[in-house]
């Protein structure tokens, strides 16, 4: 009897060890993904000079996020044809909010810097080395565009255009200044994609 009762402790503690291991082995769930009519995850990202900017001190703005990676031929192209420049400069009087996010893991901040003066890019670039806002934003492409309206809900994500005549980014903000919605709220994004930081470091080789 002892025996029997010994055994059946031994059994459950087993079962118990292996049902701790499973779940200890388990992947935690990744984080939801921004999606169009949801609330934008908010941030906390320092630009190149080392200014801390949030998106909750932009309450009430319209909020343009661009991902943009200089070493990208794509979102270079997109500087040096001044589509982003002219986009940006065409909304600025009306309040709308620009800021660039470069989630490359490889870059930094005095390389951005230097970059947005050649460039001539008048508005912020912050820096997310490790990626969580990239990643929070599901941001694939450089460039990857993100317009957020002013109750702070993601009115559109996608290209910055269809390469050829029509500004997806301008037609969202249009819509979302009259107050309409965005006809064409998701399209999908071209060029380089985000060059994230691995999540499991490499090993070091001998």
């Amino acid at each position: 009897m002892q025996a029997n009762r010994l055994t059946a402790i031994a059994i459950v503690a087993v079962i118990g060890s292996l049902v701790y291991l499973q779940a200890i082995a388990k992947p935690p769930a990744e984080a939801p993904k921004a999606e169009v009519g949801a609330p934008a995850p908010g941030f906390s990202l320092p630009d190149t000079y080392g200014k801390t900017f949030t998106l909750a001190e932009f309450k009430g703005k319209i909020v343009v996020l661009e991902w943009l990676n200089q070493k990208c031929p794509i979102s270079r192209g997109k500087h040096e044809d001044k589509t982003m420049q002219t986009t940006y400069a065409k909304y600025a009087a009306k309040g709308v909010i620009w800021l660039g996010i470069d989630s490359s893991h490889y870059l930094k901040a005095e390389s951005n810097r230097v970059y947005a003066a050649e460039q001539y890019l008048n508005y912020p670039i912050l820096n997310d080395p490790d990626g969580k806002v990239g990643r929070a934003y599901g941001a694939t492409n450089t460039p990857h565009m993100f317009v957020i309206d002013k109750e702070g809900k993601l009115a559109y994500e996608g290209a910055i255009d269809d390469q050829g005549k029509t500004n997806y980014v301008a037609a969202a903000i249009d819509s979302v200044l009259a107050g309409k919605p965005v006809a064409k709220p998701v399209t999908r994004p071209y060029g380089c994609s985000v060059k994230y930081a691995p999540k499991t470091p490499r090993p070091i080789k001998p």
